[in-house]
């Protein structure tokens, strides 16, 4: 549990480090399934995560004018309405970006963890770090959720050498 929201802010930014690595590979790199990471390409790694961080940023969006998420109510309602639901979610988002231009996915993945943790900042803190369901929801949409993905990024970037 943090106390205090810099230092969520700066282990979410140390733990999402690694993946920065996502954006050095090559398009053809990040196009290659692996079968170490699940079938999952780079690219599917890239949308996934960034799903979860849209979804994240959409509530902290919420939160910074209000004392509900709508958000975050909707999409955990949609996550519990049955076992397959979260599947579903997962699929619509990797599906939207494999229909993504590489540069739009790139841009995606530049541009939102930072603007997630830039809401953040304005959100008060009796919302977030001082609200311990959102604070929990907050860290598995980020440090929990890239912790569960790591071996997937390490298949990836062992596969692209």
């Amino acid at each position: 549990m943090y106390i205090d929201a810099l230092s969520f802010l700066e282990d979410e930014r140390d733990a999402f480090r690694a993946y920065e690595a996502l954006d050095r590979l090559t398009d053809e790199q990040l196009d290659r399934a692996v079968a170490g990471a699940g079938g999952w390409s780079g690219r599917d790694l890239i949308g996934h995560i960034v799903l979860w961080q849209e979804v994240a940023l959409a509530t902290a969006k919420e939160l910074a004018v209000g004392e509900e998420s709508p958000t975050m109510v909707d999409t955990e309602a949609r996550w519990a309405s049955s076992p397959e639901a979260g599947d579903a979610i997962n699929q619509e988002g990797l599906d939207r970006f494999r229909a993504m231009p590489m540069a739009e996915v790139r841009e995606r993945f530049r541009l939102v963890a930072g603007e997630l943790r830039g809401y953040l900042t304005v959100v008060p803190e009796a919302r977030w770090i001082k609200h311990p369901s959102n604070q929990e929801y907050f860290f598995g949409e980020t440090m929990e959720h890239y912790e569960d993905h790591l071996p997937a990024l390490r298949a990836i970037l062992e596969a692209a050498g």
